[in-house]
């Protein structure tokens, strides 16, 4: 009885040692760096003042697109905790938003870390907080 007993709690401890290790995927397709928002590839992420909040679209697309590149959502995306929505480009694609407020990349940002795109054409960029 006693040796069952101890080989039962032996698998237990070993079991649930074994859920720590597992990766977790993030519930929120961006992380918080230097008091900012960035994505995935840790570069800084922007709003654009034209985005009507909530609104479930982005003003930015064609050139504006080119320089301000979105940051997409997967077609079938799980829907993250939070303040994060989907919203819909004219170009039928998915990206995601923040508070309501669609996500964007500068495309001469160079590294993580840079913000040069905060305040350009006249206040309407700025970069993304929590």
């Amino acid at each position: 009885m006693i040796t069952k007993l101890f080989s039962a709690s032996v698998v237990a401890v070993a079991v649930l040692s074994g859920c720590g290790s597992m990766s977790k995927a993030p519930d929120a397709p961006t992380r918080t760096s230097d008091g900012v928002l960035i994505g995935p590839n840790g570069m800084t992420l922007y709003t654009f003042k034209q985005d009507a909040a909530n609104s479930g679209k982005s003003s930015c697309n064609g050139q504006c697109a080119t320089n301000w590149p979105p940051l997409m959502a997967p077609d079938s995306p799980k829907q993250p905790m939070g303040p994060y929505t989907v919203v819909m480009r004219d170009d039928g694609k998915k990206q995601w938003a923040y508070k309501g407020a669609p996500l964007y990349y500068w495309a001469k940002d160079a590294k993580p870390g840079d913000k040069t795109g905060d305040g350009l054409m006249n206040g309407n960029w700025a970069v993304a907080k929590p």
